[in-house]
């Protein structure tokens, strides 16, 4: 059965220190007509952010939090700080689900939170096609 097919093609950014989901959530976009790009830290989507013209903007980002390095809540605090990510909808994938991280998320501007043991990729391709306003068939 193929995947949920989106009403337009989407670019989206994945930001995951975690090659494996990285390679896994990057082919299910991808099969669904969307274009990725995948980044292993924080850092180097704000070096991408901060350098691309805006004609390549995503149109969302998904961000992990728990990273080497910058964690994501700085990435996101940063994107909204400096706007860099004009028009992106930013969606929390993570597996920290606790209710403070949630709230922190939420004070943050984050337009979306997905656990990731909580969601198979097809649920979180989905929310992220609902998140950017698109109506999606439930199962």
């Amino acid at each position: 059965m193929p995947d949920i097919l989106p009403l337009m093609t989407h670019q989206i950014y994945l930001v995951d220190d975690d090659r494996f989901l990285l390679n896994l959530y990057a082919a299910k976009f991808k099969n669904a007509g969307d274009e990725v790009t995948a980044f292993g830290s924080a850092e180097e989507l704000l070096t991408a952010l901060r350098k691309d013209p805006p004609t390549t903007r995503p149109d969302a980002i998904l961000l992990d939090l728990i990273m080497p390095g910058m964690d994501g809540f700085t990435a996101l605090e940063t994107i909204r700080k400096e706007e860099l990510a004009k028009g992106a909808k930013i969606i929390i994938l993570s597996n920290e689900g606790q209710d403070a991280e949630i709230e922190r998320a939420k004070s943050l501007n984050a337009d979306g939170y997905i656990i990731k043991a909580s969601a198979i990729p097809s649920e979180v391709l989905a929310e992220v096609a609902r998140t950017l306003g698109e109506k999606v068939p439930t199962p």
